[in-house]
């Protein structure tokens, strides 16, 4: 993919469940660093901290971005990426009230992707992570907006 064609979504699935992900201009180091990663697997589980949201631990890895269009209290849907610092490198999708926190404090993570249109969804995974446990969750290109992208540039 070059680097100027960035898609406006990609398309999250969590335990058979598909999601839109709009992208956030807001964060374009973010969406840039992560794009490169795709696709990307993992497994989510809930938050130990942070309230009513999941989370992704990604020990070490360092996608190479700083703070942007940063929060500590994203609604539900949001996906943050945190950089690493006081806690891990973490994503974090929140599925209701949430304050992202570690066991060192509040801390801030990089807005760059909203799950929209998913809230209720959303809230039944989460409880269902919260309940029953881990869920196989993946990132990857959504086709229709990637399309899009290309026929625009």
């Amino acid at each position: 993919m070059s680097a100027t064609l960035i898609p406006n979504a990609l398309r999250v699935i969590i335990a058979g469940e598909v999601f839109r992900g709009d992208l956030h201009p807001e964060a374009p180091r973010t969406i840039a660093a992560f794009l490169k990663l795709l696709p990307y697997e993992q497994k989510l589980i809930h938050v130990r901290w942070s309230g009513e949201a999941c989370w992704i631990p990604m020990g070490d890895r360092k996608l190479g971005v700083d703070f942007e269009n940063h929060t500590s209290h994203p609604s539900a849907g949001d996906v943050l990426f945190y950089p690493g610092g006081y806690s891990e490198t973490e994503l974090l999708i929140a599925y209701g009230a949430c304050s992202f926190a570690s066991r060192m404090g509040p801390l801030a993570g990089n807005h760059f992707m909203t799950l929209n249109n998913a809230r209720q969804r959303l809230c039944s995974i989460g409880q269902r992570v919260l309940w029953h446990g881990a869920l196989n969750v993946r990132f990857e290109l959504d086709d229709a907006a990637h399309d899009a992208a290309q026929e625009s540039a």
